[in-house]
């Protein structure tokens, strides 16, 4: 069973949790100790640590979240229900695909039974496993990353933290639908990185464009399965990382808008936090993006996948050539644009889809702009 794999929590944390005060969260998770492991029927959410940073080039090999766990488990919760559980650590195999292996069969197994699983590492190439892990799930996924950089790598690079995106898009079984980087700054990037992003019909946010209005990243993580946060994507100011120095960034609030909004998506069923670089400083924050993505998560409204339209307003938009359908919920006043499906062409869809949008979209739309989404999701489905 793949859960043998998994190593309990470190003694001195348990005692350190039982000095807390007894609202806050680390006496509210059930936490695997060398006695118990948590029951996962009962469990909404798991905490996986895993302790593999072989991905990412020079820095340390080791990976230490005791930090991270202290300072979350510090916090107090909010007005949460959901049961929350910690599986512990999954441990560096004798080979990086060890690791991956033991990752991918995890994330499998939760999502199998509904368990969402908050993957803490480690180098960011375990986002790869992650993906593997819907492998036997029969779905396409869309992949949404909070990054600087593509993570394209370089011609005959292998598997790290720098390049997991190419094997993500290379090799097969391809079930990657979209990819979407949110927070990518163009010196960081190749042109022609950016030009295969437009190529691939992909979705990427440059990270002003985010900073400015937070709101645009919202339906992108509306329609994300996977989300992959690296920690390098914040200044340093604001993550207290400066074994690497990174001047321009999201900020603290930023970056927990960000995981809220992954939290609170219908869709997304597993979510990571990587690159992390070791530090107590860097852990406080770490430790409040995890309990801002478990607060978005007590906030979803299960509207999706799309059912019933009672609950939803119908706006059509003629254009010159054709008419856009819009969807509002009367709910939560989010907004969806239809995908039609078209029989005659190669077409990954086998009927007419929703794409979340924004309100935005509506507007353009009713002055004749087509949403920019929208567009990409057309030509997506027809290539």
């Amino acid at each position: 069973m793949v859960f043998d794999f998994l190593e309990p929590v470190d003694e001195s944390l348990l005692g350190f949790i039982s000095e807390l005060p007894e609202q806050s969260l680390g006496r509210r998770v059930s936490i695997h100790t060398s006695d118990v492991f948590p029951d996962l029927d009962k469990a909404a959410i798991a905490i996986i640590g895993v302790l593999e940073n072989r991905g990412s080039l020079g820095q340390d090999e080791r990976v230490n979240l005791e930090h991270v766990r202290k300072e979350f488990y510090s916090l107090f919760p909010g007005n949460w229900h959901a049961n929350i559980i910690d599986l512990g650590d999954v441990v560096s195999g004798n080979t990086p695909e060890d690791t991956y292996y033991v990752v991918k069969t995890l994330v499998e197994e939760l999502i199998k039974q509904k368990v969402v699983p908050l993957v803490l590492g480690g180098s960011q190439d375990i986002t790869y496993a992650m993906y593997r892990g819907y492998d036997r799930l029969e779905q396409m996924v869309n992949l949404v990353s909070i990054d600087s950089k593509f993570d394209f790598g370089s011609e005959g690079e292998g598997l790290t933290a720098n390049s997991y995106l190419t094997k993500i898009i290379v090799e097969e079984p391809n079930n990657l639908f979209n990819f979407s980087n949110v927070g990518y700054q163009t010196y960081y990037n190749s042109q022609e990185e950016i030009d295969l992003i437009e190529k691939l019909y992909f979705d990427a946010y440059r990270l002003g464009e985010i900073s400015n209005n937070s709101t645009i990243a919202e339906p992108v993580f509306r329609d994300a399965d996977i989300v992959s946060v690296d920690m390098t994507a914040v200044k340093s100011s604001d993550s207290g990382n400066y074994v690497k120095f990174i001047p321009n960034g999201f900020d603290g609030k930023e970056i927990c808008i960000l995981a809220r909004y992954a939290g609170i998506s219908d869709k997304v069923t597993s979510f990571g936090v990587f690159n992390h670089n070791n530090s107590g400083q860097e852990s406080v924050l770490i430790a409040q993006v995890l309990w801002y993505f478990i607060e978005g998560f007590h906030y979803r409204s299960n509207e999706y996948p799309f059912g019933s339209k009672e609950h939803y307003l119908k706006y059509i938009v003629p254009l010159e050539d054709e008419e856009l359908v819009f969807y509002k919920s009367d709910r939560t006043d989010r907004w969806w644009i239809e995908i039609p499906y078209v029989s005659h062409v190669n077409n990954k869809l086998t009927r007419n889809t929703l794409l979340p949008c924004t309100h935005e979209d509506y507007k353009g739309a009713c002055g004749s702009e087509i949403p920019e989404r929208w567009w990409k999701a057309q030509r997506k489905n027809i290539i």
